[in-house]
């Protein structure tokens, strides 16, 4: 592409040498996408409607997935909070970016929280010209005593942080709160407030955060540089508990439906166990938050479109983990199964994404980290360092190689962070292995996921070919990872 420079001379060659290069500086700024990052709490990837899966009522999802191209096997790696999110931001798995377990009072003395000299996608993206923005959950800064004065910090575990300025990774518009579940009188705070100075807002707060993305895109209040690319991290709460502080609208849309209709998976428990009373009790809350979120994805769009910035910007929609909501006798999150580790992704770019819903690639969070850098031009920017690997021609246009695995882990207590503790494991297009170890025994999972996706059967035995071919690939992936989780 060619362009048109007028350059007053001026008497002084350096001075209009200056001129032309920060002029074409400016343009080859603003030649770069923006990024959208609509991030969701707990929210499986079974439940969303073009999956065809379950009962819930996605209609905007259902109707952008046409637009944009969709993952089905893409998981949450490590599926809680605290560990999905920072490999989201660094591109490595825990023993690497510290992040071992949710992050709390509990593992504080441990240091587990994301290191300020951890380089971060957003970092890179603001040394390369990207005016960035945070919205909502954050959850990687441990808290320290006194306690900020939230409910969900009176405890015995401490959970709400605030994020100083120098721990924000780039962010320089920042309307954000470390972790709380109070979602229909959620808590902030604002670019310049202190620690004390928080707020609390009357509103749910998925559609809080959806009217502060319009003001973002609008630059209602100079949130973010005119004239430059930016990047916005929409963090949700829900459809993360608690369930019921829902609104009423979406909880209507599934009042005509019978519960019976909603229960038809065999890994349902029976409704005699306690999981199986929470499954019944909890999944129209569930699904009705799944529902509001999905309204205001829509609402988020519909503002990028209002303003012109849509067709030039690249749009991620994931989560961090799913949820059981009982299944399997789980009450949420932390397990080897589908339903904690199965997560929604579709990613748009209007014109230079090849739509598609794609059901044999195998997404990891971490390579999130270096396909989005080289999709927007920065691939010089990736650093060696981190764990993930970039798939922005596969995303672009399906050439190139996919991964044949998905490596997996979690279950690390926060009050013990012994790496050797939790589970570890592999999902290939087949077949899933995993080891737990609880209690000092080790127990192994093998399930055949194409002829048992509900998981009912464990194959597991240490002379099933499946166990031969997959555990030394995860010895490797453990040694890669400075992992000291043992494996007999």
């Amino acid at each position: 592409m060619c362009y048109k420079i007028h350059i007053r001379l001026n008497k002084k060659k350096g001075m209009m040498l200056f001129c032309f290069v920060l002029l074409l500086t400016n343009i080859q700024a603003q030649q770069k996408p923006n990024i959208v990052f609509i991030l969701a709490d707990q929210w499986r990837g079974q439940a969303v409607g073009y999956m065809k899966k379950e009962k819930v009522q996605t209609p905007f999802l259902d109707s952008f997935a046409s637009k944009g191209f969709v993952l089905t096997q893409m998981v949450s790696n490590y599926p809680v909070c605290s560990p999905a999110r920072a490999m989201i931001f660094t591109g490595n798995y825990p023993f690497k970016n510290k992040v071992i377990s949710n992050v709390n009072s509990a593992s504080a003395p441990h240091g587990v929280e994301l290191p300020e000299e951890m380089i971060c996608w957003s970092d890179v993206l603001k040394k390369n010209g990207y005016s960035n923005g945070y919205i909502g959950k954050w959850h990687l800064d441990s808290p320290v005593q006194p306690y900020i004065p939230t409910s969900n910090n009176i405890g015995k575990v401490a959970w709400n942080e605030w994020t100083p300025p120098a721990k924000r990774h780039g962010f320089d518009y920042w309307y954000s709160y470390g972790t709380y579940d109070v979602h229909n009188k959620p808590m902030y705070w604002d670019t310049k407030a202190t620690r004390d100075e928080f707020h609390y807002v009357n509103q749910w707060g998925p559609e809080h955060e959806a009217d502060k993305a319009a003001d973002f895109f609008s630059n209602k209040n100079n949130e973010r540089q005119a004239g430059k690319p930016f990047s916005l991290v929409i963090s949700m709460n829900p459809p993360h508990s608690e369930y019921e502080t829902v609104p009423l609208e979406y909880l209507k849309s599934y009042e005509n439906i019978s519960l019976d209709s909603l229960l038809t998976d065999p890994n349902i428990p029976n409704a005699s166990t306690a999981m199986g009373k929470e499954y019944r009790k909890q999944i129209k809350n569930y699904y009705a938050n799944i529902t509001g979120v999905d309204k205001q994805i829509g609402r988020i769009i519909h503002s990028l479109k209002e303003n012109k910035i849509l067709d030039s910007t690249i749009v991620i929609i994931t989560a961090d983990h799913g949820n059981c909501l009982g299944k399997h006798q789980e009450v949420s999150k932390n397990n080897v199964y589908e339903e904690s580790l199965l997560i929604p992704f579709i990613i748009y770019w209007k014109g230079k994404i090849i739509p598609g819903i794609d059901k044999k690639f195998l997404g990891s969070l971490p390579d999130l980290y270096p396909t989005l850098l080289e999709l927007v031009g920065l691939k010089k920017e990736i650093p060696s360092t981190i764990d993930g690997k970039s798939y922005a021609s596969y995303f672009k246009n399906r050439t190139g190689a996919m991964p044949a695995e998905q490596f997996i882990l979690g279950g690390i207590i926060s009050n013990n962070v012994d790496p050797n503790t939790g589970f570890r494991g592999i999902r290939t297009a087949k077949y899933k292995l995993a080891f737990l170890r609880k209690n000092n025994q080790l127990q192994g999972f093998l399930f055949d996921l194409k002829n048992d996706p509900y998981e009912l059967n464990n194959l597991y035995h240490a002379n099933h070919p499946q166990v031969k071919l997959l555990k030394p690939k995860i010895v490797q992936w453990l040694k890669k990872t400075k992992d000291e989780f043992i494996l007999n």
